[in-house]
């Protein structure tokens, strides 16, 4: 059946126009409110979780490929009916040991802070703060957090499933920008850091080689300098920043295979860009994002006259590439959802 998901399905299509429509950058004969009530049934009479993989408990309240992302979805478009489920499923998730956005508490956290914000009910800032709390109670002395997930236990880098994704979600909690959190992350990323020629890239664990266990080295949001500047960049050591958004300007667009998408394609690579603009003010990187998001546009051109269609979702597909486009011409850097309540 089709996915319903907030990764790649209806979840996230739906949120992606409505951020479009909301913005004045499309507008959509859909009824998005009711399509996102539709979404929510088919989920539960047919959810879309992964097959063969040992997931973690409760893997309903999965952030971006459970419930609470379809749910968030939903009340964002006013179908505030689910908001007592939203509120069950955060409360359930605080203990999940998955320690990562994707399924952990850091995503549910997200969805906390987002409904305190759409809300301004009580319960949404109690329940947010339950969940940063446990979560820092569980990071360890030297700064990390160990991830349980698909039957094997890491200490992860990377935005979906590592640190710079779990302290993202923290900022909101943690008030001031400047803390202790932050800084000892930014000491991690200094001392995990893989520097030659002004370029900087990260390994997706701790570890002194880049390769992964498949010999690739990765340049992209998911894994890689990319994410950790998207996720980063308002605390990174500002040389550290600079060699990590150069990277994928070296290396430049990611090809067709990888495609032109936010999680490991061009727009990805191009918030980086974006990220550093916001930052540092400096015109060249909104220059070099609005050329990876030309070339980001020609590869979705490529991709539909090779298939014969586009592709729907928000991270993998074309809606993440409409939404970098936008930020490119507003001059903006926000990553989809999970930068929009930083």
């Amino acid at each position: 059946s089709p996915m319903k998901n907030l990764y790649v399905g209806t979840a996230g299509v739906l949120w992606a126009l409505d951020r479009l429509q909301r913005a004045g950058d499309a507008q959509t004969t859909l009824d998005l409110p009711e399509l996102a009530a539709r979404n929510v049934e088919l989920f539960r009479e047919r959810p879309d979780f992964m097959k063969g993989m040992k997931l973690p408990t409760p893997r309903e309240a999965a952030l971006l490929t459970g419930e609470t992302g379809i749910l968030l979805t939903a009340c964002r478009l006013g179908r505030k009916e689910y908001a007592d489920d939203l509120h069950a499923l955060v409360r359930a998730n605080v203990d999940n040991e998955a320690e990562e956005l994707m399924w952990g508490a850091p995503g549910t956290l997200l969805a906390a802070e987002a409904m305190w914000r759409l809300t301004g009910e009580k319960r949404w800032e109690a329940a947010r703060d339950e969940t940063a709390g446990a979560l820092l109670a569980r990071r360890a002395a030297d700064g990390y957090w160990t991830q349980r997930l698909y039957g094997q236990e890491t200490r992860g880098l990377t935005p979906p499933h590592g640190l710079v994704g779990n302290v993202q979600m923290l900022l909101p909690a943690l008030g001031d920008p400047v803390n202790e959190v932050t800084d000892r992350t930014r000491a991690i990323l200094a001392e995990t850091a893989v520097v030659e020629d002004g370029l900087a890239n990260w390994p997706p664990r701790p570890r002194p080689e880049l390769p992964g266990p498949d010999g690739q080295i990765r340049v992209q949001w998911c894994a890689g300098g990319p994410g950790i500047v998207v996720s980063a960049f308002r605390y990174l050591d500002e040389e550290l920043l600079l060699a990590g958004a150069e990277l994928p300007w070296r290396t430049g667009p990611p090809n067709l295979e990888k495609g032109p998408g936010i999680c490991h394609g061009t727009a990805g690579n191009g918030y980086a860009f974006l990220m550093t603009y916001w930052r540092l003010a400096d015109e060249l990187w909104l220059e070099r994002a609005r050329r990876f998001a030309l070339h980001a546009l020609d590869q979705v051109r490529r991709l539909r006259k090779q298939h014969g269609r586009g592709r729907y979702s928000l991270w993998t597909g074309d809606l993440g590439v409409a939404l970098f486009v936008a930020d490119c011409i507003s001059g903006t850097g926000v990553y989809p959802v999970l930068d929009e309540f930083s």
